[in-house]
């Protein structure tokens, strides 16, 4: 395999806005090669393979949807309270609509990995531990409620993330008064979070002096 990491990086780039674009029968080292304006065979001589560009794809999607550090290190100076939580899942929802094409081929890696048992494996290995992650800097950080309900903010987050960046149609008016995507993201959090969750979560934080935490924030990546 060819070393160029920057030109690795253009061609999985490309790669992402084929699979965002065509979906994973489109990905082929041809429409990538077209995608990053490289000579065909180009893509070849990177990728042992379309299940290590995908591989590759997954790996590089980890990071351009990741939180920004200097985001989290401020949110992080505020209270830990439901206002707290609400600010890091405005922060996804903020992530996922710049990057909708990356948030895009993100479900297509989740539909193809559910043709592919090789790929089935490593990207749910991949997400489960953005889960975890999360979970870890939400007890680490001190924010009110728990595993359940981060558990429970994922699974919401992700529902609202589908229908916004495929069918926004579909949410628009469906609850009067509230705003998409903005109100629907505080009414999750409301409704994941009541006020005596979030008091037991502040009152058990402080007991354990609210540690500031290490990891890329609430959700990283769904």
């Amino acid at each position: 395999m060819v070393s160029n990491p920057e030109r690795r990086a253009a061609l999985v780039d490309a790669g992402v806005e084929v699979l965002a674009r065509e979906g994973a029968r489109g990905l082929t080292f041809r429409a990538v090669d077209a995608e990053a304006g490289v000579p065909v065979g180009t893509a070849s001589n990177y990728f042992t393979g379309r299940a290590d560009l995908l591989r590759q794809i997954d790996t590089r999607l980890h990071a351009r949807l990741a939180p920004d550090p200097a985001v989290v290190a401020e949110l992080m100076t505020r209270p830990k309270n439901h206002s707290l939580v609400t600010a890091f899942m405005h922060d996804l929802m903020a992530r996922a609509t710049r990057d909708r094409t990356g948030y895009l081929a993100l479900m297509e890696l989740r539909l193809e990995a559910t043709r592919r048992p090789e790929l089935l494996a490593s990207y749910t290995k991949s997400v489960r531990g953005d889960l975890e992650e999360a979970m870890e800097f939400h007890r680490t950080a001190g924010l009110p409620g728990g595993d359940e309900s981060v558990a429970v903010l994922y699974l919401a987050m992700l529902g609202l993330l589908l229908e916004h960046l495929t069918l926004p149609g579909v949410l628009e008016g469906v609850l009067p008064g509230v705003g998409v995507p903005d109100g629907l993201v505080e009414r999750i959090v409301s409704t994941v979070l009541p006020e005596e969750v979030q008091d037991q979560g502040l009152d058990q934080a402080q007991g354990q002096g609210q540690g500031q935490g290490q990891g890329q924030g609430q959700e990283g990546r769904i």
